[in-house]
């Protein structure tokens, strides 16, 4: 899972970053001038992990991961005039979802925050890029019809994206937009980044951070929202995790921000985790809610999904009830499920395959 930070320079979006990764980024770094993203791959905590490891005593224990990309804060600049670079926008298209970071606090030099303003003004940003992309192609669509390319395939994507444009046009991001099965595979390989989910993260001071429900009521008219204090959750971040859970206590902080903001995508992004087990290895994997023992097998490797025969199926919970796999099959609850069947969270998998 790929999140992308965004944010107007100033919003304090690399201290967000380091306060949920533990890293140690140069807040000022992107506001001088530095064009390349911050990248920080962390681990997601997950207490299955911890206990089926317990269980099993693998070689090795494996966790799914997140990665946080803090890209260059956006300036007033428009979109067309180079907001990003062509390695960022290609990064941006890349992320499974985008956290809008807006300033909520004084700043000497930026006065008084305007987050409502701000997240509008991002949006907007974001339209303009899309808006570009589709422009773009449909330009080169109606080179191909002057050279004889008027195929029907041409003419679906040409009908999908003009559809697309006059939303772009009328500020609706394309997540707004109930679309066909024939119009999102039409735009699946352009990645527009007004069709992945966003989430927005309130960046308060900490004067102020949990004293902001109208203002967070107000942007979840639009938008799923989390508030952090951000520079309080940075220092947090650095320290050990006793002497921390006693400041987030003070603090009335019920989770770590990595915690909060992962927490937050899985439930944006619809993600589940299934487990694979043995003496070798105790891994987690995500898939999408409703993805079938066939996308679970092809997320851990092609050749299970091309070769699949049958998944091993067993619950996490019954797993931990019963005290072994041994115990699970004694009381009848080892399954063995087909390509179709919808994987839950929690779910043990073993799959079948011959290639």
């Amino acid at each position: 899972m790929k999140i992308g930070l965004l944010g107007l320079q100033g919003s304090g979006k690399t201290t967000v970053f380091n306060a949920s990764t533990k890293a140690e980024a140069p807040v000022a770094a992107h506001s001088n001038g530095k064009a390349e993203p911050n990248v920080a791959v962390v681990k997601v905590l997950d207490e299955r992990v911890d206990r089926l490891s317990e269980l099993y005593v693998p070689r090795k224990t494996v966790y799914a991961t997140v990665e946080f990309v803090d890209f260059v804060g956006l300036t007033e600049a428009p979109a067309e005039e180079g907001t990003f670079s062509s390695t960022a926008m290609g990064m941006i298209k890349n992320m499974d979802a985008l956290a809008l970071v807006v300033r909520n606090f004084e700043d000497a030099l930026q006065g008084s925050p305007t987050p409502l303003q701000d997240i509008r003004q991002i949006n907007d940003e974001l339209m303009l890029m899309d808006l570009s992309a589709v422009e773009k192609r449909l330009e080169r669509i109606e080179k191909g019809y002057k050279r004889g390319q008027r195929t029907e395939s041409l003419l679906k994507e040409e009908k999908a994206l003009r559809r697309i444009q006059d939303n772009l046009n009328q500020s609706r991001p394309i997540r707004e937009m109930a679309l066909s099965s024939e119009e999102e595979k039409v735009i699946r390989g352009f990645q527009l980044p007004t069709k992945k989910p966003l989430m927005v993260i309130l960046n308060s001071d900490e004067t102020n951070f949990g004293k902001n429900s109208p203002l967070m009521a107000e942007i979840e008219k639009d938008h799923r929202a989390v508030e952090f204090a951000g520079k309080f959750e940075m220092e947090l971040s650095r320290l050990d995790d006793e002497e921390a859970e006693l400041f987030m206590e003070d603090m009335d902080i019920k989770e770590s921000a990595y915690r909060r903001l992962t927490n937050l995508a899985y439930e944006i992004l619809g993600y589940i985790s299934f487990f694979t087990v043995g003496s070798d290895e105790v891994r987690a994997w995500n898939v999408h809610r409703g993805d079938t023992a066939l996308d679970a097998a092809a997320a851990i490797h092609s050749d299970l999904a091309r070769g699949f025969i049958r998944a091993e199926c067993f619950s996490y919970d019954h797993c931990l009830q019963y005290g072994s796999e041994k115990g699970v099959k004694e009381k009848g609850l080892f399954r063995l499920e087909g390509k179709d069947y919808v994987v839950q969270d929690g779910d043990i998998l073993n799959i079948r395959f011959n290639v």
